[in-house]
């Protein structure tokens, strides 16, 4: 496949294509095999063949370890891409609680602010439900200012509260991370429809503990 062709493809989608559409196009790219290596100079100037560039190449990798290995060599292409939460959906099966720990201490210590919201977005939402998730997860959050990192901590500790109110309260009552990110947390508790209104309220509680 080349560039020509992948425009055709999209010509086809009309212009008020949308997502599961795209989704669509690539599930049919990843059975007919098609190579879409091409873009990878390309996609941060075409942002719209973003998603394809991924979600093909990654389900053509057959291999966990390789899927993250493409994963880091293309962290310069995650550069202004909020969604890479995404690259969870993306992978597939495979990548377990071990692997996303020991892969995660690398990436939330990367440069690139867009490969350290990988490694905390890439625990959901499935890794984050383990027995064993609550103590692994905690044991990586750091401090962080920018803001794409900031609200993927706040994320993940609004999915530790999900499973783990208790220990969740705990955690924050402690004040391990500054008041921007803790803040930014109790406000996607106290979003979440899966919480409780008894526990949001606890949650919310904690905000003087930050003043």
């Amino acid at each position: 496949m080349i560039l020509k062709d992948l425009e055709l493809e999209f010509f086809k989608l009309g212009d008020n294509y949308k997502t599961k559409d795209v989704d669509n196009l690539n599930k049919r790219l990843i059975k007919e095999k098609r190579n879409v290596s091409f873009l990878k100079n390309i996609v941060l100037d075409k942002q719209k063949y973003h998603r394809t560039y991924f979600q093909v190449s990654l389900g053509l990798i057959k291999d966990i370890n390789d899927k993250l290995s493409f994963i880091e060599d293309n962290f310069h292409n995650l550069n202004d891409w909020w969604h890479v939460d995404q690259l969870t959906q993306f992978i597939g099966k495979g990548l377990s609680l071990d692997i996303a720990a020991y892969k995660a201490l690398e990436y939330i210590n990367n440069p690139n602010p867009f490969a350290r919201r990988w490694g905390y977005v890439m625990f959901m939402p499935t890794l984050v439900k383990q027995e064993e998730a609550f103590d692994v997860i905690i044991s990586l959050f750091k401090n962080d200012d920018e803001y794409y990192v900031v609200m993927a901590i706040a994320w993940l500790i609004s999915y530790l509260a999900i499973y783990y109110p208790d220990k969740t309260l705990e955690y924050l009552k402690s004040k391990p991370l500054n008041k921007n990110i803790v803040l930014k947390a109790i406000q996607k508790i106290c979003d979440s429809y899966r919480i409780t209104n008894e526990y949001k309220d606890k949650f919310k509680s904690l905000r003087i503990l930050y003043k």
